[in-house]
């Protein structure tokens, strides 16, 4: 059975999730019931929940997308159902019309897409499907929320009766608003309304002559309100069939809440199931925002954590704009502790409660934002001690505090446990809390424990060296500008770099030195190793990354040639081919242009016709049987080869046209033309002899005519010698 403290809560801000996660929910009840989210007890019910969860995400992002669920709550109407002789007025059963719809209309999208949501359906089966509240309710209540006429054979006939009074009392009012208007007894604003009942403005001097009832005065006293005589009478009986029109509606509605209180059960259900559905759907919201995943659930003791981000501070800098640095982490049988180290503000803390919150998350039915081939256990417990909880109700310091919080854990750490210690052993004497930190470590090893602590105890870090099952991991730190780089790198011890940091931060190095000579020397010593240790394991890492791109590059350039060559080869064995069949068809042509030749000469048939039926022969003796289908395929495959070695070959065409068009060509002097010399025109194909020249023109005999032309025109053909 899980059972997870308030304390771990309190510790790791799981109140300010449940804050965050509740602004998704639509419904007031939603919103609560997600603010009292706790982790799960079950391992069977959590799996359920993070599976809904996961199913309601992915409506996302399909077009299939879950109905609304908002609902007005129905509490009130509720515990009135539980009540006797109670009824609900008709505003309360539009609730509950409203309710079973929204309800009814979700199990039937869930059920016919079953395929895509198997855990939500089977989730909805436990809600029936049932029209009979809502058609109960429609037959009494209007879509205005009032009581239908028709709701009782009493109610209408009422109802009728009210109808006809009211327009006596309209026409009777009419005749005694002009009979005494016709007398001037009314002031100029005629009538008024007193109570709901319209009456006559009468002028104070004439109140005593128009019968009926004083309903009241103005302020002036000028003017009397007076029901007519007439009016009064029908409005008294219109009060009394009103009385019993609101007897009838109150028996109508206690009949239709006596008909629901069978249904309560139902009604309650209705509404349990929307909440659910709200809660889910804001889990699915709030893991949208911070691109949250169902990572595997592992039966085996393995916890493997890849880009996980906290996700208070991934959502607080994704709203400002701000990087949020990921981290990596792993607990299996093998590393099942981690002691973390490093410097100050370098990310510890962080990513101790990172490893926490997202734990708790997870054990609460929510979504982590982690990468999708993470892959995470459950825990029976999570044990934390984090911060500085001096308590000074109780009266005890921190280190006092910090002993009880240890004795606590003794008490319920064993392999089924994650224990997460935030600066472990400080508060004491370091050499004596060192100590009793060691010890306590020690006890939470041997009893087959995973967790994770941060700590600046050298004998910690040296503790974790010694034993197989636990591991050093240090926050990297840049050594040149000595900012914190936000990065777990597993495997190594981390320096404090209390001196260095001192010194960026403006401390004299004279005091620095003065500091260091104060402390024992092999301290320094080996803080000074892990720092140097550090900056080398950082170095290679930035080595080892450039040689893993350089390899990458290498073995792509190294692929993509082998696929060239690959290809080269192919185009060589298909142009040989060519070749090979076109050397062949020159072959046979020689042959057959020899034997053509010596019929020439001879005109034998006999022997050209054995010649070439002898040629005939040899071909086919050459010639293997194949199939149709194997022909076509080579026919095929020969016109491809064909059409391929053309295309290259016009390409080759076409440059050398290009270059023939770019060469500049040289002009050739213009000859002197003279009489008797040919000439021809430079678009025409007739040659004609000049007969005489003037003026730029010459005049050509062409024989059977001739013509003027332009000399620029002509070109020479020959000279006249």
């Amino acid at each position: 059975m899980i059972n997870i403290h308030k304390k771990t809560l309190q510790d790791l801000e799981f109140a300010t999730v449940l804050e965050q996660l509740s602004e998704y929910c639509v419904t007031s009840l939603g919103n609560q019931k997600a603010s009292e989210i706790e982790p799960f007890q079950d391992k069977e019910t959590l799996l359920n929940a993070l599976l809904l969860t996961n199913e309601y995400l992915s409506s996302f992002y399909n077009d299939n997308r879950i109905p609304n669920h908002g609902f007005d709550a129905i509490t009130k109407e509720l515990q009135l159902l539980r009540i006797e002789n109670t009824y609900l007025e008709t505003h309360s059963l539009k609730k509950i019309i409203s309710i079973s719809l929204t309800a009814n209309e979700i199990v039937k999208f869930l059920n016919k897409f079953e395929e895509y949501y198997p855990n939500l359906n089977r989730f909805s089966k436990r809600v029936e499907v049932t029209t009979v509240l809502i058609e109960k309710i429609d037959s009494v209540v209007d879509r205005f929320g009032d009581v239908k006429d028709n709701a009782s054979t009493l109610l209408q006939e009422i109802r009728q009766t009210i109808n006809k009074l009211k327009g006596k009392i309209n026409s009777s009012f009419s005749s005694a608003l002009n009979q005494y208007h016709n007398l001037d007894y009314l002031d100029d604003i005629r009538e008024s309304v007193v109570e709901n009942k319209r009456v006559l403005a009468v002028k104070a001097m004439y109140r005593r002559k128009v019968k009926g009832a004083i309903m009241g005065g103005s302020k002036t006293g000028s003017i009397v309100y007076i029901e007519p005589e007439t009016t009064l009478q029908y409005s008294r009986e219109l009060n009394n069939l009103q009385y019993e029109e609101g007897e009838e509606v109150v028996r109508i509605l206690k009949e239709v809440t006596n008909f629901l209180r069978e249904f309560l059960p139902l009604i309650t259900q209705y509404q349990k199931f929307l909440i659910d559905i709200d809660v889910i759907s804001a889990k699915a919201k709030y893991a949208r925002s911070m691109d949250g995943i169902l990572p595997e659930i592992s039966e085996n003791r393995e916890l493997f954590l890849r880009d996980a981000y906290h996700p208070l501070l991934y959502l607080s800098n994704k709203e400002k704009k701000e990087k949020t640095f990921p981290q990596t982490i792993t607990l299996n049988n093998d590393k099942r502790i981690i002691v973390i180290s490093g410097p100050n503000a370098g990310g510890k803390s962080i990513t101790l409660k990172t490893v926490g919150l997202l734990q708790l998350m997870l054990q609460s039915g929510m979504l982590i934002p982690v990468h999708e081939r993470s892959k995470v256990t459950l825990f029976d417990r999570i044990l934390t001690d984090i911060g500085d909880n001096q308590s000074i109700e109780n009266q005890l310091s921190t280190y006092s505090y910090r002993l009880k919080q240890m004795n606590y854990f003794l008490k319920k750490v064993n392999k089924n446990t994650l224990f997460l210690i935030d600066e472990f052993g400080t508060g004491s004497d370091p050499e004596l809390g060192g100590a009793l930190a060691e010890t306590f470590l020690e006890e939470f090893y041997a009893r087959n424990a995973f967790g994770i602590i941060t700590t600046h105890y050298a004998n910690l870090k040296m503790l974790a060296n010694e034993k197989p099952e636990m591991i050093n991991a240090n926050m990297m730190f840049d050594e040149r500008t000595l900012e914190p780089l936000y990065k777990l790198a597993l495997g190594q011890a981390g320096s404090s770099f209390t001196f260095e940091v001192a010194q960026k931060n403006g401390i004299p190095y004279s005091l620095i030195n003065r500091s260091k000579k104060k402390i024992e020397r092999s301290k320094v010593r080996f803080d000074a190793t892990i720092a140097k240790l550090q900056k080398e394991r950082a170095r290679l890492e930035k080595t080892g990354e450039s040689l893993k791109k350089n390899e990458q590059k290498k073995q792509s350039e190294a692929d993509k040639l082998e696929e060239i060559n690959t290809k080269i080869q192919k185009k060589l064995e298909s142009y040989q081919e060519l070749y090979d069949s076109n050397q062949r068809l020159i072959y046979l042509g020689q042959k057959v242009n020899d034997i053509s030749e010596k019929f020439f000469k001879d005109n034998k048939k006999r022997e050209l016709m054995a010649e070439l039926f002898r040629i005939v022969q040899i071909e086919n003796s050459k010639r293997k049987k194949v199939s149709a289908k194997q022909a076509k395929a080579e026919k095929v495959k020969e016109v491809q080869i064909k059409k391929e070695a053309e295309q290259k070959v016009e390409v080759i065409r076409k440059k050398k046209k290009e270059a023939k068009k770019k060469a500049i060509p040289i002009e050739k002097p213009k000859p002197i033309l003279k009489i008797g010399d040919r000439v021809r025109m430079h678009d025409g194909r007739a040659i004609g002899t000049i007969d005489a020249l003037e003026k730029g023109k010459a005049i050509v005999n062409y024989g059977m005519f001739t013509t003027n032309v332009n000399i620029d025109l002509l070109e020479l053909v020959e000279a006249v010698k």
